[in-house]
């Protein structure tokens, strides 16, 4: 068995562990371990935007959970892969680059996150970011993570989503990560010069030749090595050989919302008759870890288009053959994008805060997995409500480290949850009815306009909805009694262990998750450094004043 000692040990090389690489191995007196299970993630599938749905869906690049039966939703087990390649779920996810809205971040600081509020958070997704159009209050222009637009919404279709909304009362939205969240808009991804840019490629790849950073790939960690109720390293095997490494200062877990919370419990931190009930001694009862788990659920909503001007008609395998080429040799056109290219947020009522709806055009009508496309010309947007009340779990079921967690999310188990989907389907048939789909629109494809009364809705629902494989929140932040760690992010009752990655979030905010995880990371890099946290931001937010009143408002 090796042995060696760090200053850090960070265990998952995703999002945040990525960032905490670079940012602790950035001065050269802290000598920094990184761990990841997977491998390279040197692949064209993994770089080529539009291959998006090839490394999410491949056992080499991604962890294939599946979920137990979810009780309301017909009994289904619903697919939640999860990044196992360097980068993490930044290398295998969507690239969509959503933020979250300003009362997502107020909401944590109010759940016992202090110091997480927006003003707080804003300059550390400044921090982060290289905004294609430069940075202002808002947005951020020397980061290390490329943010742009794709191509410029060339497809009308993106267009005449944005013109739809308007028609339909909503407000436009320049910039939804600025001060205006709610609204129709251009969409950002997270692609510089026609590449993913992963937290791997702008975090590691840049610092992976720094004489104490040691990147260790291949590496399952089995458990926290503790002495007491301080952490002292971290167990892991590379090919079934044991091996040991242990901190001088941290052991920093960033193996994500099911990786993080399971890798505690193996490590006898947790429930303590869950533990036992897997075999498992108990070290540290923290009732709290795996519990309160989030994600967030969408469906497509399908129609078929009347001309010749949508991806289904690129989907052969001369067209990908000229799109990948066109890519290779200069990084350009319909490789360089995830095609979500415009988007919406909107709330579901009135008396709803702040958005709860998300829209997601793309100007095709296929699945996300790229598994099946309607035959002739379509187009869809996927909608999902974003800020769910059902809570779940990770819950560990064997002292064998290869042996998957329970994930068990209970989607569906609030009913305002399903007065929200329902509205999803009521607002959007509204929004793609508007004028300026006219010459575009020629019948619905999916739900089907016989989809109509609230118990159709709700069966379509059960049977259509997808994870948007947003998983969180499995060791929230916060001082309650059901805390996994403080807003300093280390473990409540253990000395010298962390938790930074998605699992941490209190609650699940209104977008997609890379973003605000990378957030994290950056903040979380400076507590562990114990250097002076960047001044809180003055930047003002845009809402409506009518929102108890009104679901919509052209003005914002």
């Amino acid at each position: 068995m090796t042995t060696q000692t760090y200053d850090y040990i960070i265990v998952g090389a995703g999002s945040a562990g990525c960032v905490l690489a670079n940012r602790l191995s950035a001065d050269s007196n802290n000598k920094v371990l990184l761990l990841e299970t997977g491998g390279s993630d040197n692949s064209i599938f993994i770089k080529m935007p539009t291959a998006l749905s090839i490394p999410m869906n491949t056992e080499k690049y991604a962890w294939q959970f599946n979920t137990e039966p979810e009780p309301f939703l017909d009994n289904r087990k619903m697919h939640c892969p999860r990044g196992k390649v360097l980068g993490g779920s930044s290398s295998i996810n969507g690239m969509v680059y959503v933020r979250g809205h300003a009362k997502d971040f107020d909401e944590w600081q109010q759940h016992g996150a202090e110091g997480w509020d927006y003003q707080s958070c804003l300059p550390y997704f400044k921090k982060a970011e290289a905004f294609y159009l430069g940075g202002d209050q808002y947005r951020g222009e020397k980061g290390p993570l490329g943010v742009n637009n794709g191509n410029e919404m060339a497809n009308p279709l993106y267009k005449a989503f944005i013109k739809a909304g308007q028609q339909a009362g909503y407000a436009q939205t320049g910039d939804y990560n600025a001060a205006q969240q709610e609204g129709f808009g251009p969409m950002h991804m997270t692609v510089k010069d026609g590449v993913r840019s992963s937290a791997s490629r702008e975090y590691l790849d840049p610092v992976k030749s720094r004489s104490n950073l040691t990147i260790v790939t291949g590496a399952l960690a089995e458990k926290v090595l503790l002495e007491g109720k301080k952490a002292s390293g971290v167990a892991y095997r590379i090919k079934g050989a044991k091996s040991q490494a242990y901190a001088s200062k941290e052991v920093i877990l960033s193996a994500g919302p099911i990786g993080s919370p399971h890798l505690l419990q193996l490590s006898g931190i947790g429930d303590s008759a869950t533990l036992t009930n897997a075999g498992i001694e108990v070290n540290h009862h923290l009732p709290g870890v795996g519990q309160n788990l989030q994600d967030h659920l969408e469906f497509y909503f399908q129609y078929k288009c009347k001309q010749p001007i949508t991806l289904n008609g690129k989907l052969g395998l001369i067209s990908k053959a000229l799109i990948g080429a066109r890519w290779l040799f200069n990084r350009s056109g319909l490789g360089a994008t995830n095609h979500f290219e415009s988007c919406a947020f909107i709330r579901s009522k009135a008396g709803v805060e702040w958005p709860d709806i998300q829209y997601h055009f793309l100007p095709a009508a296929i699945r996300y997995d790229g598994k099946s496309a309607f035959a002739g010309h379509g187009f869809q947007v996927h909608v999902g409500h974003n800020k769910p009340k059902s809570r779940g779990a990770v819950t560990i079921k064997s002292a064998d480290p290869t042996v998957a967690p329970n994930i068990q999310f209970n989607y569906l188990q609030h009913p305002d949850d399903i007065e929200g989907f329902r509205a999803c389907v009521r607002l959007t048939r509204e929004i793609i009815e508007q004028t300026a789909f006219d010459d575009y629109r020629d019948g619905e494809i999916q739900p089907g306009k016989e989809i109509q009364s609230d118990e159709q809705i709700d069966a379509f629902v059960r049977q259509a909805v997808e994870s948007a494989y947003h998983p969180s929140c499995s060791c929230k932040m916060g001082e309650d009694e059901m805390a996994v760690v403080n807003s300093h992010t280390q473990v409540h009752g253990i000395e010298g262990l962390r938790v930074v990655d998605s699992s941490i979030f209190p609650t699940i905010p209104n977008g997609n998750l890379n973003a605000p995880t990378i957030m994290v990371a950056e903040k979380a890099a400076d507590h562990i450094l114990g250097q002076p946290l960047l001044n809180a931001s003055q930047a003002k937010i845009a809402m409506t004043s009518q929102w108890q009143t009104v679901q919509r408002s052209s003005e914002i």
